[in-house]
């Protein structure tokens, strides 16, 4: 029988694969566990894919299990191949150290860090990958590694036609070490990651049996992937960020709130803590008056109050609700932190309207920032658009794409 915790887990639909299932139930169910969840420092922002498995940690919490957070200072020099299709660029130690310190005030707000037998933990493998010795590691941890184990997991199968270097191959190890090493500092007993993870959380549990003989599990969950087989967590501006920088509350709360009928119900599964049968009547309201939106208006909700807090929510859905007003002059205001924005540099000649769409980021593409014009979906300080040859001189502009999509941008003189 699941426990309360993997029920809600399967119930949302975040159970991709799991190790013995009924021995981890079981496990779960004898008292408070200790879990973990790896992040590594690749950018100086999660994003929101990472959400989900920071509030499966959350959701454990919640159940009475003890959360680890594990920031990657040291595997983040490696380099994970999973779900890449060459090899990575390496980025200097002092970069991936200025990230891992981003990330480790990031997850912050998420999880409980100071209460009680339950309050999380924060660590950073740095730590100990850092003081490891070549020889000893290969001699009482490697001879632990069949070759032919190793090639045959997903993550390295499906780069061997593209080639994979000795230092990503050997990333399964360390993060199976990482295990290893939470197991004996923590009692940590169950990680946690996506599915793409499996391989390597599984390389865990059987360096934990074979070295210390004793038991770990592993559970991971399914990638989010939209229903129409786009992208998650893209917009035409890029990547959704928990920096509130890189994305702002309403550029958040805008995503959510654009998210399609047939995702707005896993998504409510996966992104909040609003119970089952809530999220049932949501989607009973969405198939009788789709038109109101009502579910994508709860999802941005709660997920933008959560990465941002209320104020910024509030901000947020004032933002959102004048939006849809032709003149959006408020933007302008310098108290409108709310609304995404960019400052461009002087140049010598005025910019053309396509160069500075695409020079603040509202376009990914030059190509895409003509289309947005010709096909009269930029407005600027209130007047449609529709010459790619105009051109915007030094100035302040409140710009529009779309039915509710606006910036603000300055270009300086």
């Amino acid at each position: 029988m699941p426990t309360p915790v993997l029920r809600d887990f399967e119930q949302r639909g975040l159970l991709a694969d799991v190790t013995t299932p009924d021995e981890l139930a079981a496990h779960l169910a004898g008292g408070s566990r200790t879990v973990y969840v790896g992040f590594d420092p690749t950018a100086d922002s999660l994003h929101i894919g990472s959400l989900v498995p920071l509030l499966a940690l959350r959701r454990m919490q919640r159940a009475g299990h003890r959360p680890v957070v594990l920031v990657g200072g040291g595997t983040g020099l490696i380099g994970d191949p999973a779900g890449k299709a060459g090899e990575r660029a390496l980025n200097a130690a002092e970069q991936v150290g200025v990230w891992a310190d981003r990330l480790k005030a990031q997850v912050r707000p998420f999880l409980d860090f100071d209460r009680g037998p339950h309050a999380a933990i924060l660590v950073d493998n740095y730590e100990w990958l850092a003081k490891l010795e070549l020889i000893p590691f290969l001699r009482d941890v490697g001879k632990h590694f069949g070759v032919g184990a190793m090639m045959a997991r997903e993550s390295v199968r499906a780069r061997l036609g593209a080639g994979i270097s000795f230092t990503e191959f050997s990333y399964q190890i360390l993060q199976a070490y990482d295990f290893l090493a939470l197991h004996e500092r923590h009692g940590c007993t169950l990680q946690m990651g996506g599915s793409d993870q499996w391989g390597n959380i599984t390389a865990g549990t059987e360096l934990i049996r074979k070295m210390r003989g004793a038991a770990a599990y592993g559970l991971t969950m399914p990638l989010i992937a939209k229903a129409d087989g786009t992208k998650f967590g893209k917009t035409e501006t890029g990547t959704i960020w928990l920096d509130p920088v890189r994305t702002p509350a309403y550029e958040m709360y805008q995503f959510w709130l654009n998210t399609a009928d047939a995702d707005v119900v896993p998504f409510l599964g996966y992104f909040t803590f609003l119970a089952p049968a809530d999220i049932e009547q949501l989607a009973r309201q969405t198939a009788a008056a789709p038109e109101k939106r009502e579910a994508q208006r709860v999802l941005a909700r709660e997920v933008t109050r959560l990465v941002h807090g209320e104020p910024a929510l509030a901000e947020a859905e004032r933002a959102s609700a004048r939006a849809f007003d032709r003149d959006v002059s408020w933007v302008l205001d310098d108290g409108e932190a709310s609304v995404p924005g960019a400052v461009l540099p002087a140049v010598a000649e005025p910019r053309a309207v396509w160069r500075v769409l695409k020079d603040a980021e509202i376009a990914p593409s030059t190509s895409e920032a003509r289309r947005l014009i010709q096909q009269g979906g930029v407005e600027v300080n209130g007047r449609r658009l529709g010459d790619l040859n105009e051109t915007l001189p030094p100035g302040r502009y409140a710009i529009k794409v779309g039915k509710r999509r606006v910036y603000r941008v300055v270009i300086e003189g």
